[in-house]
């Protein structure tokens, strides 16, 4: 059958591959990041923006999107994968582990956000029925766009989960609560039992049906080795446990989070992650430029003070409370403020929930329309809201530390504390070195601090962070972070100040490692060439070459290496790069 040009869902997905292909790139290129990108598109191609000149302007119609409702299952399809891919990264222990921050913290946050929202709403002249509805509605938070943001294994990403999870079950209770307070509600609350039941028995049938089901499936789909067929196999588990928590009167990403709970469990997890990922990149993507389409920058600038305003508050008032709920769970300041900023705005669920009360009655038409432009907006502004939090998380997390150094110096002075710093830190520990340990990286800093290691929170880069430090004092200076710049930087402020101390650097190469030279290290390790050179020596001896010729070849390209670095460092002696010696092996 032929396909033609005005044909609506071939110009859509023009536009869509479009904008996935051409214009994303372009916004990374200048450091945007690509869901702002996505929402832009989706302004500017949408009914509101150039699609509402293709009267004028006919050929308009083949860079617009002419039906916004006919891309709107694959935006939802798109929401249904991420909770999808969430499972995949969740076990049932992991999440068990978590029950306290999901039911205890998640539903106080919800609850109260709500209820403040709810009241303030009220009194501003919204009736009680209504400022519940929408108390619920501007509560939640969007996890399709918070945890692409922030992951799940960080201690932001593991706090703004549990509360998104929690969001996530309790969407059907609030829509059959709006149910219940509509003016001609009828048997509304055992409806809402109804539906517990019946979600309650479907999610155990397809834990028990899934334990014995997805093994035998994976392995059959696996055995064929066609790439195409298990993908058909994962795709089909997706919308099988969606229709059918869907069907039991639950929200289709509860069915999606359980099937990826499932397979995790398995030993295909990994394979169908990597399968799945560039359907849901691309859903979330038209996620987004449904958002984008929603807003009407006409409404938005005739509206502009009250939409304003009405961000803020809600944006406010779930910040607030989110950082104080942490707090009470003893979450750190930083963690904290970041999480509660980043949940500040609403979520896509919120405009379901707005159509439900609309429906319901419960708030007029044209309110449901003004919060759903905020909603709009909220969405928008969550990257930006994101950076926010992360610049204000710094800002707290870098109050000055107190650097316990002793009278005589800091004795080792070791930059950075990852798996190369902790290395050198218990190195220095086991021969009875005096060191102290600065980390940027404050999860790793608590975690050394448990641990017992002298380690401190600071910026390196951070000039006055340098003068606390007394390097003139110390006896070395060791620089492990994987950061070739400001290595380099660093080492250059450091040899002005302190010209006899011994610093010692990580370099990646060694081309960084005659920089490093020609900037002042006393040693430069490159932490690439003797780890290639071992496995080069372990694969030629076990393709059976001599050992002999085999060492004599590495001592020869190790020698190479070093008179380059000399050469390009212009150094008076050979850089180290060497290795510990086997027994009878002759220095190299």
């Amino acid at each position: 059958m032929a396909l033609h040009l005005d044909n609506a869902g071939f110009s859509d997905t023009l536009v869509i591959l479009g904008a996935a292909g051409l214009v994303i790139p372009a916004f990374a290129r200048f450091r945007v990041s690509p869901v702002i990108g996505f929402i832009l598109v989706g302004m500017l191609v949408g009914p509101a923006g150039l699609g509402a000149l293709t009267a004028n302007a006919p050929w308009l119609y083949y860079v617009t999107i002419s039906d916004p409702a006919s891309i709107e299952p694959f935006a939802e399809f798109g929401i249904i994968l991420l909770l999808f891919s969430i499972g995949l990264e969740l076990s049932f222990r992991r999440l068990w582990g978590m029950r306290r921050l999901v039911f205890v913290t998640g539903a106080a946050q919800l609850i109260a956000s709500a209820l403040l929202i709810g009241v303030a709403l009220h009194l501003i002249g919204q009736n009680w029925a209504g400022a519940i509805g929408l108390g619920f509605a501007l509560a939640l938070s969007s996890t399709a766009l918070v945890l692409p943001l922030v992951g799940m294994t960080g201690a932001v990403g593991r706090g703004a989960f549990a509360m998104l999870l929690f969001e996530d079950l309790a969407l059907v209770p609030i829509i059959f609560v709006l149910g219940a307070l509509a003016p001609s509600a009828d048997g509304g609350w055992q409806g809402i039992a109804g539906v517990a039941l019946k979600g309650g028995i479907t999610v155990v049938a397809m834990y028990l049906a899934g334990r014995v089901v997805l093994p035998r499936l994976f392995g059959q789909a696996a055995r064929t080795k066609s790439p195409e067929l298990f993908l058909a196999a994962s795709l089909l588990v997706v919308i099988v446990a969606s229709v059918a928590t869907t069907a039991a009167g639950l929200s289709p990403i509860v069915g999606a989070l359980l099937a990826g709970l499932l397979i995790a469990e398995t030993e295909y997890r990994s394979e169908v992650e990597v399968m799945t990922a560039p359907f849901q990149g691309l859903a979330l993507g038209v996620f987004l430029i449904t958002v984008g389409m929603s807003l009407d920058l006409l409404l938005i600038a005739a509206n502009w003070l009250a939409l304003i305003g009405a961000v803020a508050g809600v944006v406010a008032v779930k910040a607030a409370v989110t950082f104080l709920l942490l707090r009470i769970a003893n979450t750190r300041r930083g963690v904290a403020a970041e999480t509660g900023v980043l949940m500040g705005s609403p979520s896509e669920t919120t405009l379901i929930v707005l159509a439900t009360a609309a429906q319901a009655q419960v708030i007029l038409p044209s309110t449901a329309a003004f919060w759903q432009t905020v909603t709009a907006i909220g969405l928008t502004i969550t990257p930006l809201l994101a950076k926010l939090g992360r610049t204000a998380s710094r800002r707290i997390e870098r109050a000055p530390a107190e650097i316990d150094i002793a009278e005589d110096g800091p004795g080792t002075v070791v930059i950075g504390f990852g798996r190369v710093g902790r290395m050198v830190a218990d190195m220095l520990a086991v021969h009875a070195q005096r060191y102290i340990a600065v980390e940027a990286d404050i999860d790793a800093v608590s975690a050394g601090r448990r641990g017992g290691y002298p380690v401190v929170f600071g910026d390196i880069a951070r000039g006055e962070l340098v003068d606390r430090l007394r390097l003139t004092e110390a006896r070395a200076l060791i620089l492990t972070m994987d950061d070739p710049v400001l290595t380099v930087r660093l080492t250059k402020r450091v040899r002005g100040v302190a010209p006899h101390l011994p610093i010692i650097a990580r370099a990646r190469d060694a081309a960084h490692a005659a920089e490093l030279y020609r900037a002042g290290v006393s040693e430069a390790v490159p932490e690439t060439l003797e780890s290639s050179l071992q496995l080069s020596e372990a694969v030629l001896v076990d393709l059976g070459i001599a050992m002999g010729p085999v060492i004599a070849s590495i001592h020869e390209k190790r020698d190479e290496l070093r008179q380059t670095i000399r050469r390009e460092a212009k150094l008076d002696r050979e850089p180290r790069i060497r290795r510990v010696r086997r027994k009878g092996e002759t220095a190299g």
